[in-house]
């Protein structure tokens, strides 16, 4: 028996709190020359926070990789590589980059990405137990069974109060 999902909405105003924070402690971890070159964001949850992250450090080139799985929502399936990182941000292992993604979960995806950049700077907002080792900086961590609600995700509905859910 698997435990109960627990719910973890994030607004926006919470996430570009939580992304500023993560750009933040990337401003004292600089690639090797003292600047990061590029980002790489992991989309499509990478996308905003690149975005956030590179207004605050200055960083004009981002690069996308898209790492789909395929999945019923429940499960991650196999994944494939849908779109490369540009060549040039490869060369001596990602060495100054940023990969830069929304969350890293179960580590499948992040250990994708870290196999293509082993040098790159991986940074997450946020990060589950399975996916935390492969990571190198992150603003939260919550736990395996959490499920987090990305405001890009969610319309505004009402919430029940926590305490109907764990009523007889």
């Amino acid at each position: 028996m698997s435990l109960p999902e627990k719910a973890f909405p994030v607004s926006w105003d919470q996430f570009h709190r939580d992304a500023r924070a993560l750009a933040w402690r990337l401003a004292g971890a600089s690639g090797a020359n003292g600047k990061w070159k590029a980002i790489v964001c992991i989309t499509r949850g990478g996308l905003v926070p690149a975005a956030i992250i590179s207004r605050e450090l200055g960083i004009r080139v981002i690069e996308t990789v898209s790492i789909a799985s395929y999945h019923d929502y429940t499960s991650q399936g196999e994944l494939a590589v849908l779109k490369e990182v540009t060549p040039a941000l490869l060369e001596n292992d990602g060495e100054s980059v940023l990969i830069i993604d929304d969350l890293t979960d179960t580590g499948k995806t992040a250990a994708i990405v870290r196999a293509m950049m082993p040098r790159a700077h991986f940074a997450t907002v946020y990060a589950k137990p399975k996916g935390r080792p492969l990571v190198d900086t992150f603003v939260t961590e919550v736990s395996q069974d959490t499920w987090i609600y990305f405001p890009w995700d969610m319309g505004f509905t009402y919430q029940r109060p926590i305490a109907e859910d764990h009523q007889g």
